[in-house]
């Protein structure tokens, strides 16, 4: 695991906030202040993004804000918030510009926004700094349960295929894939047998590894360092990886991540994400899939074999079992079937 890793990207991350807040009305400061403690620094990265598209709102379709900028924003200007104002926002998120460029919001992306809302008139509230808390008077979106995409065991195959062979790549992929082909098929094989997150992936070292209980140390979403566990398969695929990782010429001693670029360095996310939108096209190029994806394939294997959501939810590092049923709600036609014959009519 490597620390200086996540300081980096932590430390991007807090600068990139600062620059954020510089839009946002004076007295946000003492919010991301409170909020701190419980919070990672990415999740207050969003708050102030979703802060920063609610004040541009308001003083361009609120005619309470007109002729405002949000820095003009005072605390006491919250109390002239009606609930109805909020659910303007709510539609304007739909569709809306924002320096020159045009934003679409989902159900998804619409309900994270209110939760941010939430959170901000909830801190000030229970200061007794505003009069009301007016985001509790508006509901939430409705949420549309969406298929769950994800591979199917022949497509597992064919993509771990694709990884080592190379087959169906075009002249030019396949120079690259000469050099990268173990390292490519080790980090499919390790995210499709862990479940492990795109941005854990990225951070593991060398070092993190022991081969001889098949685990690892993992950073997981909110900073909990656990021990994760694969099968032999994948233990197989890494090893064989590091064979070749050892033969990398001029190799900086002092860097120890797992998987590199061509580069030398630290892979990074997006290439992760190029990485697996690349072999997963040629293999089943009607399903888009992520590496996120990847992790769906896990849990819904997962629960096949252990039929326990809450052995995948520690696994997979879920907070709240309702995420992690998300793994198996497309089994539930399986799972009727099966509850179909466990009731008896007449006795044979």
């Amino acid at each position: 695991m490597s620390e200086q890793y996540y300081e980096t990207r932590n430390d991007n991350v807090t600068m990139r906030l600062r620059e954020v807040k510089q839009d946002l009305p004076y007295f946000c400061s003492e919010f991301f202040v409170g909020v701190e403690n419980q919070t990672t620094p990415l999740t207050r990265l969003n708050y102030a993004y979703d802060l920063r598209v609610f004040f541009h709102f308001l003083c361009e379709k609120v005619p309470d804000f007109a002729h405002r900028n949000p820095k003009q924003i005072s605390l006491m200007d919250l109390n002239i918030i009606g609930p109805t104002d909020i659910e303007k926002f709510m539609e304007y998120l739909s569709l809306y510009e924002y320096n020159g460029k045009k934003y679409r919001n989902n159900e998804k992306a619409k309900s994270r926004k209110l939760s941010t809302l939430r959170s901000f008139f909830s801190y000030f509230f229970k200061k007794e700094k505003i009069q009301r808390n007016v985001t509790d008077m508006v509901d939430l979106p409705k949420l549309h349960e969406k298929e769950i995409v994800r591979l199917e065991v022949n497509e597992v195959v064919d993509l771990l295929d694709m990884a080592e062979t190379g087959y169906a790549l075009s002249p030019t992929q396949q120079a690259f894939h000469r050099h990268t082909n173990s390292r490519d098929y080790a980090l499919l094989a390790l995210m499709l047998g862990t479940g492990i997150r795109v941005s854990e992936c990225v951070g593991l070292d060398v070092d993190d590894f022991d081969f001889d209980i098949n685990g690892f140390k993992v950073v997981r979403k909110g900073g909990a360092e656990v021990v994760l566990y694969f099968s032999d398969e994948v233990a197989k695929a890494l090893l064989a990886y590091l064979e070749d990782r050892a033969e990398i010429k001029d190799l900086p001693e002092t860097e120890r991540a797992m998987f590199l670029s061509l580069q030398k360095k630290r892979i990074s996310t997006r290439a992760v994400q190029n990485l697996v939108k690349k072999y997963s096209s040629l293999v089943t190029p009607l399903k888009k899939i992520s590496p996120h994806k990847l992790r769906s394939t896990y849990g819904t294997n997962l629960y096949h074999e252990t039929k326990d959501i809450y052995v995948v939810a520690d696994v997979l590092g879920h907070k709240d079992i309702n995420t992690t049923k998300k793994h198996y709600a497309a089994m539930s036609d399986d799972i009727r079937r099966e509850a179909a014959q466990k009731v008896k009519l007449k006795a044979n």
